[in-house]
């Protein structure tokens, strides 16, 4: 089985749809601050977005592991298990930073947005879908996904700022 990472690197309009407008780059996998799980786990930035934020795999193993998100303003989540689960989040809704309640309204007025800037933005992230091999749920699965996600983190996935031992902030108020 070949990796989605190595997918996205060899098909560019994949890569291309994902860095804009889903905000993810393979390219910028350095976070800017010297972070840890509270629970000790292993740590392993492999993305990053255009505002200096990183995802994160957690724990031990491959591409199946939890993803956290740390934003540059000292701010995480939980947002999926697993990178195939987080890329069907980017593509779906890659406005989520814009639902900070979950809520379907918030990400119908994201998409609209969205819309209006690049028209073709339903084609190009079925494109991408294809030539990653994922099958994509509704918005409304792919929200309620994230909720449970990030409701169901527990301190294991707390992302602490080394220096001065200090937890992030939650990324959402749940």
């Amino acid at each position: 089985m070949s990796s989605l990472i190595t997918a996205i690197t060899e098909h560019d309009e994949a890569a291309r749809f994902l860095a804009w407008p889903g905000d993810f780059d393979l390219d910028c996998g350095e976070h800017v601050e010297e972070v840890h799980l509270a629970s000790g786990a292993a740590l392993e930035g492999f993305a990053g977005d255009g505002a200096g934020g990183s995802f994160f795999f957690c724990g031990d193993g491959g591409e199946e592991r939890p993803v956290l998100y740390a934003d540059s303003e000292g701010q995480a989540a939980l947002l999926a298990v697993g990178l195939p689960e987080l890329l069907r989040l980017l593509l779906v809704v890659p406005w989520w930073r814009d639902c900070p309640t979950f809520s379907e309204e918030e990400s119908e007025r994201a998409r609209a947005r969205h819309l209006e800037d690049m028209p073709d933005l339903t084609a190009g992230r079925d494109r991408a879908a294809a030539a990653l091999g994922l099958e994509l749920p509704t918005e409304a699965e792919a929200l309620a996904r994230l909720r449970e996600v990030v409701t169901g983190a527990g301190e294991a996935f707390t992302l602490i700022f080394t220096p001065d031992s200090l937890p992030y902030e939650p990324l959402f108020e749940v």
